[in-house]
């Protein structure tokens, strides 16, 4: 038999990537839900699904999940970008329609694997561990830790687990339409500094290229969410790669990586809200997912720019 997954925001980054996998695999069909407004068609050119151009709330889409028309919900349909501060507009995007498509998923006992995010964490001391250090320094953050607390409160009554996968910074193949609708101010840093020194600009770093991050490559994210699919119980856990690295190291390596010299130009952090140190705790992922994460820093940024001077656009698994 066939079956047939939904994934929601599935034009953007991540959820075209986890679409694209999933056309991959033997007697799987899938559903691609969207509103357009930050994901991209071109992400889908050669992802050979089915694409329906509707919130992830809409009525008739939460009235075919609660008839079991899918055997799994990947729910990736958010608004991401961390500068937004319409906090009435962010809950109802990204708490409220989740609240409303795990109701519908109970009918029907589907499991859901939804996209939260390491903003939970905010400024607290890395690494970072589910369950503790939860302190979110912006709306965008918050609205992803009430989605985690509203899917603990379905543990016990959902008939089929809910997976809850915090994502670190993520960086690889499918984010180029973001730097040409929002100006690149959601694209991975990886990227925009790419971009930057590709046209022959000076990288700019916010003072003094210290801050640490939590790098995770597209593959290992993929194989993240692959794995969700036979998790056997409900839980959060983190997507990273598990070290921290500095922005001053992406210089470098993409330096390295073209061939060219970079100075890099320092500038002051306007944002009080701002992330200085990531890190992901994995422990807990593997054990939920039997999942750890395989990629480099370097080795993922290596095929990334590779694929980047290709002309590539589009997610991993078109390449």
């Amino acid at each position: 038999m066939r079956e047939r997954i939904l994934v929601t925001g599935g034009a953007g980054y991540i959820g075209s990537n986890i679409a694209a996998a999933l056309c991959k695999r033997p007697a799987t069909d899938v559903l691609v839900v969207d509103d357009f407004s930050s994901g991209d068609w071109r992400n889908l050119v050669h992802v050979d699904c089915e694409v329906r151009a509707c919130n992830c709330d809409d009525p008739a889409l939460l009235d075919e999940i609660a008839d079991g028309a899918f055997s799994a919900i990947y729910h990736e349909a958010a608004i991401t970008d961390t500068t937004v501060m319409n906090q009435r507009l962010m809950i109802e995007a990204n708490t409220n329609a989740f609240a409303m498509l795990l109701e519908a998923s109970s009918m029907s006992g589907t499991r859901v694997v939804y996209a939260s995010s390491a903003g939970t964490y905010g400024n607290s001391p890395a690494p970072n561990k589910v369950g503790s250090g939860e302190e979110p320094e912006n709306i965008y953050g918050f609205s992803k830790l009430a989605m985690d607390r509203i899917a603990y409160r379905w543990y016990d009554r959902h008939p089929a687990p809910l997976i809850g996968l915090r994502y670190f910074n993520v960086f690889g193949p499918g984010e180029t339409h973001k730097n040409e609708r929002d100006g690149n101010k959601t694209a991975s840093m990886i990227l925009q500094l790419y971009e930057q020194m590709k046209s022959g600009r000076n990288p700019r770093l916010f003072k003094y290229g210290e801050q640490m991050r939590d790098f995770v490559y597209i593959r290992d994210v993929i194989n993240a969410n692959l794995a969700a699919l036979n998790a056997p119980r409900s839980g959060v856990c983190n997507v990273g790669s598990g070290q921290a690295r500095t922005f001053n190291d992406i210089v470098h390596i993409t330096a390295e990586t073209l061939g060219i010299d970079a100075k890099i130009e320092y500038m002051d952090n306007p944002h009080t809200f701002y992330q200085n140190h990531t890190e992901a705790d994995v422990s807990d992922s593997h054990a939920l997912l039997g999942w750890q994460p395989e990629w480099s820093l370097e080795n993922g940024m290596k095929e990334y720019i590779t694929l980047l001077e290709k002309g590539h656009r589009g997610p991993l698994e078109t390449a």
